[in-house]
Order: structure tokens, then sequence, then C-alpha cells
């Protein structure tokens, strides 16, 4: 089969794919994301990972940040290498300032400049309220909400500074901030977590308010359940599994793709018009499925 891609080629395209008959053929790819520049935090596993594989096969030069797991991180950038594409690694903790202004200084260093930035990195610690501890709650707050701050503070900079290239992309800059059902669904024994993602939720309205005159798009992923380490405790044995499934209307739990691929389309041309909202890939679970028969 014959691949356009023109732009306006691309739906009749996938329709062609769609009806095809070469099962072995590849989803392809159109370049969406050609000369621009993505630093992905929390790149080295899980949503982070996919997301970097998924930019850098539509043309992006991608930074993969790292806290931990360096031969991961460099297993992912090897990855990209081998399959023609450009990127680095970075270890730096996003909820330390020099850390962030460092990674920035880098990226901007090796690369020039910046497009988009994906606000990946997060961690829970569990416990109930009356036990935990403020450690517990500081370290979630600081990598989830203060580490999306500072590198969103750092993205925005550069992308007012160099302002519209509109021989790359129709803005400035776009922000990706990795949210989470529960920005909206309350957890319990996870109250850290929950506020980290509620205050992330109006962090990024505000922001897109802020910077929309700028041509700066701002907007949120809210993955349910994905099928990734941080949550492998739910899933991890077909009782779990089942279990998490109550939750899911659409009766499967997520890919890491999934969400890659939705943060590609945030980050192209394609959604120019999107900015201040939440994309939430979930299977329905924000429907809240216990509510689905009469009472």
């Amino acid at each position: 089969m014959k691949l356009t891609s023109k732009p306006w080629n691309r739906i009749m395209n996938i329709i062609n794919f769609s009806f095809s008959n070469q099962p072995d053929m590849e989803i392809p790819y159109y370049n969406r994301l050609k000369g621009q520049t993505a630093i992905i935090t929390g790149a080295s596993s899980g949503i982070g990972k996919a997301i970097a594989l998924q930019m850098a096969k539509e043309g992006a030069k991608v930074v993969i940040n790292y806290h931990g797991g360096s031969e991961r991180a460099k297993e992912v950038v090897d990855q990209i290498l081998d399959s023609g594409g450009q990127a680095i690694p970075f270890k730096a903790d996003i909820s330390k300032e020099d850390q962030v202004m460092a990674l920035f200084g880098k990226t901007l260093q090796t690369f020039g400049t910046l497009h988009i930035l994906v606000n990946n990195a997060g961690i829970e610690d569990k416990a109930y309220v009356e036990n935990m501890s403020l450690d517990q709650w500081q370290k979630v707050i600081s990598v989830n909400l203060t580490g999306t701050f500072l590198c969103s503070r750092e993205a925005v900079k550069e992308f007012k500074k160099r302002g519209v290239d509109s021989s790359v992309s129709l803005s400035a800059g776009k922000i990706i901030c990795i949210s989470s059902v529960h920005e909206r669904i309350p957890w319990t024994n996870n109250a850290n977590y929950a506020a980290s993602k509620g205050g992330m939720m109006l962090f990024m309205e505000s922001l897109a308010q802020e910077v929309a005159k700028d041509k700066i798009r701002v907007n949120n992923i809210g993955p349910g359940a994905i099928k990734t380490p941080i949550n492998k405790h739910s899933w991890d044995t077909p009782e779990k599994e089942e279990k998490l499934l109550k939750l899911i209307p659409y009766k499967r739990m997520g890919d890491p793709e999934d969400i890659a691929r939705a943060a590609v389309w945030l980050a192209s041309d394609e959604s120019d018009y999107v900015t201040g909202t939440t994309l939430y890939i979930d299977g329905g679970m924000t429907l809240y499925p216990a509510f689905a028969h009469e009472r």
C-alpha cells in the first residue's frame, strides 16, 4: 500500500491501512514533530518511555530525563538512535531547582531550543492520612507538583524567548502534564498522590490561561489504569487484574502506548486549538462504573 504524507491525506491513509490485507505492516508515521525538541521527565520506563519512543518516531529530538536507573535510560536512548532518531539521557531530580536548571541548560546546549515539555515523572507513597509522615507528604508533592512547576517555568521562558517558528510549529511551545484520573477521583490511602494530581490540574489550567496569548499550549493527560511499574501491585496477578477491571467499563487495562499516541497528538499542530484541558485516557474509569446499574 502506498502511503501519502500530506496532512490532508492522513485520514485516507488510516482508512486504507485499516482495510489493507497486510497485517505485518507497521502503523505509518508522519513526522508530525519533525524539527522539534522534547524533554520527557521520568522517561526511562513506563509511560515516559513510550512517549519518548513515539515522539522520536514522529521526528522529535528527545531528552530522556531520569532520576534512577541509568541503564534503562541508556536503553531508551540506544533504541531511538538505532532507529535513526536523536536522543540524549540526562539525570536530574526534577524536585530540585538546580537540577532542573541543569536539565534545561543541557537541552539548549545540545539542541538549540525546546518545543515540547512532557511533565511525566511521578511517584506514589501510600499511607492513610493519620499514619502519613510529613516526609511522605512532601516527597510526593515535591516530585509530582513542584517538579511540574519548575520544569514548566523553564519551558515557558524558552518558548517566550524564541516565539513562534511557523516552519516548525503553529505554536511557540507545548506543555503536556501526565496527570491521573485521580485529579478528580478521590483515592483512599493515597491522599498525597491525589492532592498532587488535583493540584496539577489547576496548575495546568491556570498556566494555560496565562500563556495562551503567547501561543503556548498547556494540557493534561489523565491516565487510568495503565500497565506500568508504578502500579504493578494492582495487576500483577489474574485475581488483582480481574478486581481492577470492575472499575473499567472498557474491560481492559491501558498500555503505555495508549498514552503515547495521545501525547504526540497534543504536541502536534493537529491539536493547535486545544489548550487548558485534560484528556482522560482511562477506558471509562471516570464514568464511575459502579453507577452503571439501575438502582
